[in-house]
Protein backbone atom coordinates (compact mmCIF):
# COMPACT_ATOMS: atom_id res chain seq x y z
CA UNK A 1 0.00 0.00 0.00
CA UNK A 2 1.70 3.26 -1.05
CA UNK A 3 0.76 6.92 1.22
CA UNK A 4 -1.57 7.69 -1.41
CA UNK A 5 -3.98 4.64 -1.26
CA UNK A 6 -7.28 5.20 0.18
CA UNK A 7 -10.19 2.66 0.50
CA UNK A 8 -12.19 1.80 -2.44
CA UNK A 9 -15.19 -0.12 -2.93
CA UNK A 10 -16.89 -2.77 -5.20
CA UNK A 11 -20.55 -3.15 -5.45
CA UNK A 12 -22.44 -5.87 -6.95
CA UNK A 13 -25.84 -6.21 -8.23
CA UNK A 14 -26.32 -8.77 -5.67
CA UNK A 15 -26.21 -6.03 -2.80
CA UNK A 16 -22.65 -7.30 -1.75
CA UNK A 17 -20.26 -4.72 -1.33
CA UNK A 18 -15.80 -6.05 -1.09
CA UNK A 19 -13.72 -3.28 0.21
CA UNK A 20 -10.07 -2.90 -0.35
CA UNK A 21 -7.78 -0.37 -1.10
CA UNK A 22 -7.56 2.12 -4.49
CA UNK A 23 -4.87 2.14 -7.39
CA UNK A 24 -5.03 3.42 -10.74
CA UNK A 25 -7.06 6.53 -11.30
CA UNK A 26 -9.47 8.17 -8.76
CA UNK A 27 -12.43 7.79 -11.20
CA UNK A 28 -15.76 6.19 -10.29
CA UNK A 29 -17.01 3.35 -12.51
CA UNK A 30 -19.46 1.00 -13.31
CA UNK A 31 -19.46 -2.01 -15.37
CA UNK A 32 -19.85 -6.16 -16.18
CA UNK A 33 -17.74 -7.96 -13.01
CA UNK A 34 -15.93 -10.33 -15.18
CA UNK A 35 -13.15 -12.70 -14.06
CA UNK A 36 -9.48 -13.93 -16.05
CA UNK A 37 -7.90 -16.87 -15.55
CA UNK A 38 -4.57 -16.14 -17.66
CA UNK A 39 -1.64 -15.90 -14.95
CA UNK A 40 0.38 -13.46 -17.27
CA UNK A 41 -0.36 -10.73 -19.71
CA UNK A 42 -1.89 -8.80 -18.16
CA UNK A 43 -0.92 -5.29 -19.93
CA UNK A 44 -2.52 -7.36 -23.21
CA UNK A 45 -5.91 -8.45 -21.24
CA UNK A 46 -5.99 -3.81 -20.10
CA UNK A 47 -5.85 -3.21 -23.97
CA UNK A 48 -7.48 -6.02 -25.35
CA UNK A 49 -10.91 -3.91 -26.79
CA UNK A 50 -13.31 -7.30 -25.89
CA UNK A 51 -13.12 -6.05 -22.02
CA UNK A 52 -14.23 -2.43 -23.19
CA UNK A 53 -17.46 -1.77 -20.49
CA UNK A 54 -15.89 -4.68 -18.05
CA UNK A 55 -14.52 -4.75 -14.28
CA UNK A 56 -11.97 -6.87 -15.03
CA UNK A 57 -10.55 -9.75 -11.92
CA UNK A 58 -7.47 -11.58 -12.84
CA UNK A 59 -7.73 -14.83 -10.46
CA UNK A 60 -3.70 -14.63 -10.18
CA UNK A 61 -2.85 -12.74 -7.03
CA UNK A 62 0.12 -11.02 -7.80
CA UNK A 63 -0.61 -8.48 -10.92
CA UNK A 64 2.15 -6.01 -12.38
CA UNK A 65 5.53 -7.47 -11.30
CA UNK A 66 6.86 -7.08 -14.92
CA UNK A 67 5.65 -3.72 -15.18
CA UNK A 68 4.06 -2.05 -18.53
CA UNK A 69 6.16 -1.64 -21.52
CA UNK A 70 5.59 -0.06 -24.85
CA UNK A 71 5.48 -3.42 -26.71
CA UNK A 72 2.49 -5.06 -25.08
CA UNK A 73 -0.43 -3.23 -26.18
CA UNK A 74 -2.86 -5.08 -27.75
CA UNK A 75 -4.54 -1.48 -28.84
CA UNK A 76 -4.34 1.99 -28.47
CA UNK A 77 -5.61 2.70 -25.11
CA UNK A 78 -6.61 0.58 -22.47
CA UNK A 79 -9.84 -0.67 -22.74
CA UNK A 80 -11.46 -2.31 -19.18
CA UNK A 81 -13.23 -0.26 -16.94
CA UNK A 82 -11.99 -0.87 -14.28
CA UNK A 83 -9.06 -3.42 -12.57
CA UNK A 84 -9.63 -5.41 -9.35
CA UNK A 85 -6.26 -7.23 -8.00
CA UNK A 86 -5.49 -9.05 -5.16
CA UNK A 87 -2.27 -7.54 -4.78
CA UNK A 88 -0.14 -4.85 -7.33
CA UNK A 89 3.55 -4.57 -7.50
CA UNK A 90 5.00 -1.33 -7.00
CA UNK A 91 8.43 -2.04 -8.31
CA UNK A 92 8.40 -4.20 -11.31
CA UNK A 93 11.65 -5.55 -12.48
CA UNK A 94 11.96 -5.96 -16.39
CA UNK A 95 15.14 -5.84 -18.78
CA UNK A 96 13.46 -2.84 -20.76
CA UNK A 97 12.16 0.42 -19.33
CA UNK A 98 8.73 -0.26 -18.14
CA UNK A 99 6.12 1.61 -15.30
CA UNK A 100 3.92 0.51 -12.74
CA UNK A 101 0.31 -0.70 -13.55
CA UNK A 102 -0.48 1.94 -11.15
CA UNK A 103 0.57 4.49 -13.24
CA UNK A 104 -0.48 3.23 -16.32
CA UNK A 105 -4.14 2.93 -14.64
CA UNK A 106 -3.55 6.33 -13.98
CA UNK A 107 -2.95 7.53 -17.78
CA UNK A 108 -5.52 6.00 -19.02
CA UNK A 109 -8.41 7.34 -16.02
CA UNK A 110 -9.18 4.20 -14.93
CA UNK A 111 -9.79 3.58 -11.27
CA UNK A 112 -8.05 0.11 -9.77
CA UNK A 113 -9.18 -1.72 -6.44
CA UNK A 114 -6.69 -4.38 -4.74
CA UNK A 115 -6.57 -5.90 -1.34
CA UNK A 116 -9.31 -8.32 -1.72
CA UNK A 117 -10.12 -11.60 -2.03
CA UNK A 118 -10.28 -12.14 -6.02
CA UNK A 119 -11.05 -15.72 -4.96
CA UNK A 120 -14.03 -15.37 -2.78
CA UNK A 121 -14.87 -13.21 -6.02
CA UNK A 122 -14.20 -15.27 -8.28
CA UNK A 123 -16.35 -17.74 -6.76
CA UNK A 124 -19.37 -15.34 -6.59
CA UNK A 125 -19.21 -14.80 -10.29
CA UNK A 126 -18.84 -18.53 -11.01
CA UNK A 127 -21.85 -19.60 -8.82
CA UNK A 128 -24.34 -16.33 -9.51
CA UNK A 129 -23.07 -15.49 -12.88
CA UNK A 130 -21.21 -11.86 -13.81
CA UNK A 131 -22.78 -9.24 -12.89
CA UNK A 132 -23.16 -5.49 -12.86
CA UNK A 133 -20.99 -3.78 -10.76
CA UNK A 134 -19.30 -0.65 -8.97
CA UNK A 135 -16.33 0.99 -8.28
CA UNK A 136 -16.58 4.34 -5.58
CA UNK A 137 -14.90 5.25 -2.48
CA UNK A 138 -17.86 4.68 -0.19
CA UNK A 139 -20.43 1.79 -0.71
CA UNK A 140 -23.20 4.54 -0.86
CA UNK A 141 -21.80 6.05 -3.85
CA UNK A 142 -21.34 2.69 -5.22
CA UNK A 143 -24.41 1.83 -5.08
CA UNK A 144 -25.93 5.15 -6.04
CA UNK A 145 -23.58 4.41 -9.54
CA UNK A 146 -24.62 1.04 -9.64
CA UNK A 147 -28.54 1.97 -9.60
CA UNK A 148 -28.10 5.17 -12.45
CA UNK A 149 -26.00 2.24 -14.83
CA UNK A 150 -27.25 0.54 -18.19
CA UNK A 151 -26.87 -2.83 -18.26
CA UNK A 152 -23.54 -4.59 -20.35
CA UNK A 153 -26.29 -6.26 -23.18
CA UNK A 154 -27.65 -3.27 -23.36
CA UNK A 155 -25.00 -1.04 -24.86
CA UNK A 156 -23.26 -1.53 -28.38
CA UNK A 157 -19.91 -1.74 -26.88
CA UNK A 158 -18.63 -2.13 -30.85
CA UNK A 159 -19.03 1.49 -31.67
CA UNK A 160 -17.32 2.77 -29.14
CA UNK A 161 -14.20 0.98 -30.06
CA UNK A 162 -14.01 0.16 -33.41
CA UNK A 163 -11.34 2.57 -35.86
CA UNK A 164 -13.44 5.82 -36.78
CA UNK A 165 -11.56 5.29 -40.60
CA UNK A 166 -10.10 2.97 -43.01
CA UNK A 167 -6.32 2.57 -41.49
CA UNK A 168 -3.71 0.68 -43.88
CA UNK A 169 -1.86 -1.47 -41.62
CA UNK A 170 0.73 -2.65 -43.93
CA UNK A 171 1.50 -3.24 -47.27
CA UNK A 172 2.23 -6.49 -48.99
CA UNK A 173 5.91 -7.62 -48.71
CA UNK A 174 6.01 -9.27 -51.93
CA UNK A 175 4.27 -8.89 -54.81
CA UNK A 176 2.45 -12.36 -54.19
CA UNK A 177 1.20 -10.82 -51.09
CA UNK A 178 -2.51 -11.42 -50.53
CA UNK A 179 -4.86 -8.41 -49.78
CA UNK A 180 -6.64 -8.94 -46.42
CA UNK A 181 -9.21 -6.28 -45.09
CA UNK A 182 -10.57 -6.74 -41.33
CA UNK A 183 -13.45 -5.84 -40.29
CA UNK A 184 -12.79 -4.06 -36.80
CA UNK A 185 -15.16 -4.87 -33.88
CA UNK A 186 -12.22 -4.36 -31.35
CA UNK A 187 -9.26 -6.11 -32.94
CA UNK A 188 -6.29 -6.58 -31.36
CA UNK A 189 -2.97 -5.84 -32.64
CA UNK A 190 -1.24 -9.36 -33.00
CA UNK A 191 -4.14 -10.06 -35.27
CA UNK A 192 -2.70 -7.58 -37.50
CA UNK A 193 1.14 -8.24 -36.75
CA UNK A 194 0.43 -12.22 -37.29
CA UNK A 195 -0.81 -11.56 -41.13
CA UNK A 196 1.71 -8.74 -41.62
CA UNK A 197 4.12 -11.54 -40.83
CA UNK A 198 2.65 -14.14 -43.15
CA UNK A 199 3.31 -11.00 -46.16
CA UNK A 200 -0.23 -9.63 -46.51
CA UNK A 201 -1.10 -6.25 -47.26
CA UNK A 202 -3.37 -5.50 -44.47
CA UNK A 203 -6.30 -2.71 -44.34
CA UNK A 204 -8.26 -2.62 -41.40
CA UNK A 205 -11.84 -0.91 -41.81
CA UNK A 206 -14.44 0.86 -38.74
CA UNK A 207 -17.39 -1.63 -38.44
CA UNK A 208 -19.51 0.13 -39.66
CA UNK A 209 -18.30 -0.38 -43.73
CA UNK A 210 -20.70 -1.88 -45.83
CA UNK A 211 -20.39 -4.71 -48.06
CA UNK A 212 -19.52 -2.65 -50.91
CA UNK A 213 -17.10 -0.61 -49.21
CA UNK A 214 -15.41 -4.19 -48.64
CA UNK A 215 -15.57 -5.49 -51.89
CA UNK A 216 -14.85 -2.65 -53.93
CA UNK A 217 -11.11 -3.05 -52.97
CA UNK A 218 -10.71 -6.32 -54.52
CA UNK A 219 -9.59 -8.28 -51.31
CA UNK A 220 -7.97 -12.10 -51.26
CA UNK A 221 -9.91 -12.23 -47.95
CA UNK A 222 -12.06 -10.64 -45.36
CA UNK A 223 -11.47 -11.37 -41.28
CA UNK A 224 -14.01 -10.54 -39.31
CA UNK A 225 -12.61 -9.39 -36.08
CA UNK A 226 -13.06 -9.94 -32.17
CA UNK A 227 -14.86 -7.13 -30.10
CA UNK A 228 -16.83 -7.03 -26.70
CA UNK A 229 -20.38 -7.18 -26.40
CA UNK A 230 -23.80 -8.82 -27.21
CA UNK A 231 -23.58 -9.80 -30.82
CA UNK A 232 -27.66 -9.16 -30.88
CA UNK A 233 -26.70 -5.47 -30.63
CA UNK A 234 -25.01 -4.85 -34.18
CA UNK A 235 -27.09 -5.73 -36.71
CA UNK A 236 -25.16 -3.90 -39.02
CA UNK A 237 -22.49 -6.25 -39.13
CA UNK A 238 -24.87 -9.03 -39.28
CA UNK A 239 -25.71 -7.30 -42.58
CA UNK A 240 -22.20 -7.20 -43.92
CA UNK A 241 -21.11 -10.10 -43.15
CA UNK A 242 -24.44 -11.21 -45.01
CA UNK A 243 -23.34 -9.22 -48.25
CA UNK A 244 -19.33 -10.61 -48.22
CA UNK A 245 -20.31 -14.39 -47.68
CA UNK A 246 -19.96 -16.28 -50.75
CA UNK A 247 -18.23 -13.46 -52.59
CA UNK A 248 -14.58 -13.67 -50.75
CA UNK A 249 -13.05 -16.30 -48.69
CA UNK A 250 -13.94 -15.08 -45.01
CA UNK A 251 -12.12 -15.99 -41.41
CA UNK A 252 -13.90 -14.96 -38.16
CA UNK A 253 -12.71 -14.98 -34.94
CA UNK A 254 -14.58 -14.87 -31.63
CA UNK A 255 -17.16 -11.95 -31.97
CA UNK A 256 -16.42 -12.62 -35.53
CA UNK A 257 -17.47 -15.92 -35.06
CA UNK A 258 -20.63 -14.40 -33.70
CA UNK A 259 -21.54 -12.36 -36.42
CA UNK A 260 -20.64 -15.24 -39.33
CA UNK A 261 -23.65 -17.50 -37.20
CA UNK A 262 -25.74 -14.93 -37.26
CA UNK A 263 -25.39 -13.86 -40.61
CA UNK A 264 -26.10 -17.84 -41.46
CA UNK A 265 -29.43 -17.41 -39.14
CA UNK A 266 -28.21 -18.62 -35.88
CA UNK A 267 -28.71 -17.74 -32.50
CA UNK A 268 -26.26 -16.41 -29.71
CA UNK A 269 -27.05 -16.73 -26.44
CA UNK A 270 -25.23 -14.96 -22.86
CA UNK A 271 -23.09 -17.44 -20.92
CA UNK A 272 -23.25 -17.71 -16.95
CA UNK A 273 -19.68 -16.47 -16.68
CA UNK A 274 -18.04 -16.78 -20.11
CA UNK A 275 -14.74 -17.86 -20.71
CA UNK A 276 -12.06 -15.43 -20.42
CA UNK A 277 -8.15 -16.90 -20.02
CA UNK A 278 -5.08 -18.48 -21.41
CA UNK A 279 -6.06 -21.95 -20.69
CA UNK A 280 -8.84 -22.66 -22.45
CA UNK A 281 -9.31 -26.83 -23.94
CA UNK A 282 -11.14 -26.89 -27.18
CA UNK A 283 -11.11 -29.93 -29.72
CA UNK A 284 -11.21 -30.01 -33.04
CA UNK A 285 -13.93 -32.12 -34.19
CA UNK A 286 -12.47 -33.10 -37.49
CA UNK A 287 -9.10 -34.33 -36.50
CA UNK A 288 -9.89 -35.28 -32.59
CA UNK A 289 -6.99 -32.84 -31.65
CA UNK A 290 -7.27 -30.96 -28.31
CA UNK A 291 -5.61 -27.38 -27.78
CA UNK A 292 -5.05 -25.20 -25.61
CA UNK A 293 -6.62 -21.94 -26.06
CA UNK A 294 -7.09 -18.06 -25.48
CA UNK A 295 -10.51 -17.18 -24.66
CA UNK A 296 -12.38 -13.84 -23.85
CA UNK A 297 -16.18 -14.21 -24.44
CA UNK A 298 -19.69 -13.80 -22.76
CA UNK A 299 -21.58 -15.28 -25.54
CA UNK A 300 -21.93 -18.28 -27.52
CA UNK A 301 -23.77 -19.76 -30.66
CA UNK A 302 -26.31 -22.44 -30.61
CA UNK A 303 -25.07 -24.74 -32.29
CA UNK A 304 -28.82 -26.30 -32.89
CA UNK A 305 -29.97 -22.91 -34.53
CA UNK A 306 -27.20 -23.10 -37.05
CA UNK A 307 -28.31 -24.14 -40.76
CA UNK A 308 -27.34 -27.77 -42.02
CA UNK A 309 -24.85 -25.82 -44.72
CA UNK A 310 -23.02 -24.47 -41.72
CA UNK A 311 -20.97 -27.36 -39.43
CA UNK A 312 -19.29 -27.23 -36.18
CA UNK A 313 -15.88 -27.79 -36.03
CA UNK A 314 -14.29 -26.85 -32.97
CA UNK A 315 -16.36 -27.42 -29.23
CA UNK A 316 -15.22 -26.54 -25.72
CA UNK A 317 -14.14 -29.39 -23.46
CA UNK A 318 -14.91 -26.88 -20.42
CA UNK A 319 -18.63 -27.07 -21.16
CA UNK A 320 -19.40 -28.30 -24.88
CA UNK A 321 -20.21 -24.85 -26.33
CA UNK A 322 -19.17 -24.12 -30.07
CA UNK A 323 -16.07 -22.78 -30.59
CA UNK A 324 -15.70 -22.72 -34.47
CA UNK A 325 -17.81 -23.49 -37.53
CA UNK A 326 -16.96 -23.61 -40.82
CA UNK A 327 -19.43 -23.72 -44.04
CA UNK A 328 -19.68 -27.00 -45.89
CA UNK A 329 -19.16 -25.44 -49.83
CA UNK A 330 -18.08 -21.71 -49.37
CA UNK A 331 -14.78 -20.71 -48.21
CA UNK A 332 -16.01 -19.31 -45.18
CA UNK A 333 -14.97 -20.72 -41.53
CA UNK A 334 -14.46 -18.95 -37.91
CA UNK A 335 -13.14 -19.62 -34.31
CA UNK A 336 -15.05 -19.13 -30.98
CA UNK A 337 -11.20 -18.83 -29.10
CA UNK A 338 -8.16 -16.17 -29.80
CA UNK A 339 -5.90 -18.00 -32.28
CA UNK A 340 -3.61 -15.16 -32.21
CA UNK A 341 -3.08 -15.44 -28.30
CA UNK A 342 -1.30 -12.02 -27.12
CA UNK A 343 -2.30 -13.30 -24.02
CA UNK A 344 -2.19 -16.92 -24.43
CA UNK A 345 -0.58 -20.15 -26.26
CA UNK A 346 0.42 -19.95 -29.87
CA UNK A 347 -1.47 -23.89 -30.62
CA UNK A 348 -3.45 -22.29 -32.88
CA UNK A 349 -1.41 -19.73 -35.24
CA UNK A 350 -1.61 -22.29 -37.85
CA UNK A 351 -5.04 -21.06 -38.46
CA UNK A 352 -4.14 -18.28 -40.26
CA UNK A 353 -2.41 -20.25 -42.47
CA UNK A 354 -5.45 -21.99 -43.24
CA UNK A 355 -7.41 -18.41 -44.06
CA UNK A 356 -4.33 -17.54 -46.21
CA UNK A 357 -4.26 -20.91 -48.37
Amino acid sequence: MTGESRRRVLALEDGSFMEGWSFGASAEVAGEVVFSTSMTGYQEMLTDPSFAGQIVVPTYPLIGNYGISRRDAESAAIRVSGFVVREHCTQPSHTQPVITVDEYLRSGNVPGLWGIDTRALTRRLRTRGVMMGALADSPSAATALLGRAASYGETDLVSRVTARSRRQWSAASSAAGRRVLVSDYGVKYNILRLLEQRGCEVITFPATASAEDLLSLDPDGILLSPGPGDPELIDYAVETARGIVGRVPVFGICLGNQVLARAFGARTFKLKFGHRGANHPVKDLRTGRAYISAQNHGYSVDADSLPADVEVTHISLNDGTVEGIRHRTMPVFAIQYHSEASPGPRDSEHIFDEFLS
